[in-house]
């Protein structure tokens, strides 16, 4: 607007436009900028902005649970409806869970044993779940994996294409630059990626990477490389230069 000291013209009235491509519960407005002239009004649409915000909850949706908004810091967004308890392994707790069947055992237990590795050294905590929405615990495993500030709850699901979903702790996000996760889901969560090299493939990688930025000493340069794929690059850790050797 103007300054209310310059006289106009003519009143002006903001004007809301439905942007038909997105569900009814995001709706793009058309912003009005008056000017002296009440004929000339400039207008620009957000249809960028819209597909960002339905990307984000069509993400949130495929976790079942709240998963990270590359626009807010470390917080649970509204719960889906997916609180199914009776998904979660039973017996002693792992930080590794598929429901989907994409990980082999050996594989299930190699990720166990480099998050357990990333914990005791750095105190950041990983944990894996793998799934096809809707059959997934959802929220249930806030409460079985006691997620807090330091723990990255990494959701595999290739439901809505890209397969790597990611929840960040504030802990982690003060220490992680957010443009790390988009260039890992970007790198081996696309879906021309998991279909040419599988699931286990994406979610392999992307637990190496990891485990390698968590490593990494705080700085400007902290987390600005994707780690290149499993083998190819050892991590930081002793458990990531064994397999790498």
């Amino acid at each position: 607007m103007l300054p209310t000291a310059a006289p106009l013209r003519a009143s002006c009235k903001s004007h809301a436009t439905p942007f038909r491509a997105v569900p009814p519960a995001l709706v793009a407005t058309r912003r009005v900028r008056c000017c002296a002239n009440a004929d000339k009004h400039e207008t620009t649409e957000e249809p960028a902005k819209v597909a960002r915000i339905a990307k984000r909850v069509a993400h949130a949706a495929v976790a079942g649970l709240a998963t990270l908004s590359v626009l807010t810091s470390g917080a649970w967004a509204r719960p889906q409806g997916v609180n199914r308890p009776e998904l979660l392994p039973q017996g002693e707790q792992t930080a590794v869970i598929d429901v989907a069947g994409f990980l082999t055992p050996s594989e299930e237990k190699r990720i166990s044993t480099e998050v357990a590795a990333l914990e005791r050294d750095t105190g950041f905590k990983l944990r894996v779940l793998a799934q096809n929405y809707p059959e997934t615990p959802g929220l249930a495993i806030r409460e079985y994996w006691g997620v807090d500030d330091n723990t990255v709850v990494f959701v595999a699901d290739p439901t809505f294409g890209d397969i790597l979903n990611f929840n960040v702790g504030a802990g982690v996000d003060l220490e992680v630059p957010r443009s790390f996760w988009s260039r890992l889901a970007g790198k081996y969560g696309n879906k021309f990626y998991w279909q040419e090299n599988g699931e286990a493939a994406s979610i392999l990688n992307a637990v190496s990477a990891i485990d390698t930025c968590l490593r990494e000493e705080p700085g400007r340069f902290k987390c600005s490389t994707v780690q290149g794929e499993f083998g190819e690059q050892p991590s930081s850790g002793p458990f990531g230069k064994a397999i790498g050797q």
